[in-house]
């Protein structure tokens, strides 16, 4: 067999698995942001811990849909890596939200 065909391929540059899960990675980093101000500041703040609640959801869902398509491992281009980040980021982003809304709703 040629050794060609052995090694991985690796794709360079903005491939559309790569561009979505790049996307739900800054949308999981703002939910980020936005839960810590809701959580650092005073009561009041539902609103916000809202929208870091469906910021962190939506980007675990997105970034799962990612990763659940990908068929390459990292380097192929199917955005797996940027898909697990997100899915992490917005792991803590929703549980920020929650964590802001519970104090939110108590404060009421």
């Amino acid at each position: 067999m040629s050794d060609r065909l052995l090694t991985a391929a690796t794709v360079y540059g903005l491939t559309p698995g790569r561009l979505v899960a790049s996307i739900a990675a800054f949308v999981a980093i703002a939910g980020v942001v936005i839960g810590g101000l809701a959580l650092a500041r005073p009561s009041g703040r539902g609103r916000q811990a809202v929208m870091a609640l469906s910021a962190g959801l939506v980007a675990m869902v997105t970034g799962g849909i990612v990763v659940a398509l990908a068929k390459g491992g990292p380097g192929a281009g199917y955005g797996i890596v940027g898909g697990y980040v997100a899915l992490v980021i917005g792991l803590l982003a929703a549980l920020l939200g929650w964590l802001a809304l519970g104090r939110a709703r108590r404060a009421v």
